[in-house]
């Protein structure tokens, strides 16, 4: 029998990927699949049902019971993914994350479900359509802004572009502001543009703070970490795209 979809009544069902890492809990010091709580409190906020998504086995087989998808944060993507020999400066990549990721977000552009990515995931995103990245930004912006030390946010504006989706997703431009303050933490970024990719903000410094893919449902991926922040208007219009899916 087939799986049911969720009744328009239902909260729609939201993936999120996680990290598989060494971690310690109560008296428990060992592998893990885990994900900072923030990315699944923003999204009960704001509507959604979250769901954790490992990355094992073939991840986009859930595809079709979920209503949206959200690449969370991460370690580095290994350059040989977008034709690179790794900078130094080069961390904690984990191959078979990067291959479960980029199966699942070219699976989920195939369904056009709404997709949110987040740091990494922007990152993800831009590699599965073709594009590269900025492995270390302190060697092109001369500073470390954008993660200014270990498991510490930094905090600085970016310009966002008036009528993208980025836009009316985060609400910024809505009485005319143009600029967000918004938490960073990474030290890549975005360098060549993946296929029908568009950046739609940056930062001071001209680092690609967010971009999209024009003319499909909800599709865009954001440098910053707006789990972290108080502002849930990017997660409330993100659910509100995967609610029209449910």
């Amino acid at each position: 029998m087939a799986a049911m979809r969720p009744s328009t009544t239902s909260r729609p069902v939201i993936g999120i990927t996680c990290y598989v890492e060494p971690a310690r809990f109560t008296v428990w010091d060992m592998k893990a699949a885990l994900l900072p709580f923030s990315y699944i409190d923003q999204v009960e906020r704001a509507g959604g049902q979250p769901v954790i998504l490992p990355p094992v086995g073939d991840p986009a087989c859930t595809l079709d019971r979920l209503d949206g998808l959200i690449l969370a944060g991460g370690g580095d993507m290994n350059p040989a993914a977008y034709g690179e020999a790794p900078h130094e400066s080069v961390t904690h990549v984990r191959d078979f994350r990067d291959d479960a990721e980029l199966s699942l977000v070219r699976a989920a552009l195939d369904r056009d479900l709404p997709f949110l990515g987040i740091c990494r995931g922007l990152e993800v995103l831009n590699v599965a359509l073709g594009g590269s990245l900025l492995q270390h930004l302190p060697d092109k912006v001369g500073t470390t802004v954008h993660s200014p030390a270990p498991g510490e946010y930094g905090l600085h504006p970016v310009r966002v572009e008036p009528g993208t989706r980025v836009a009316a997703a985060t609400g910024v431009t809505a009485t005319g502001v143009t600029e967000a303050q918004v938490a960073h933490y990474h030290h890549q970024s975005i360098d060549r543009l993946g296929e029908g990719m568009v950046a739609t903000a940056w930062a001071p410094d001209g680092v690609i703070e967010a971009a999209e893919l024009p003319g499909r449902p909800f599709a865009l991926g954001v440098q910053w970490h707006p789990e972290v922040g108080d502002d849930p208007t990017l997660f409330t219009s993100f659910i509100g795209a995967a609610q029209h899916l449910a």
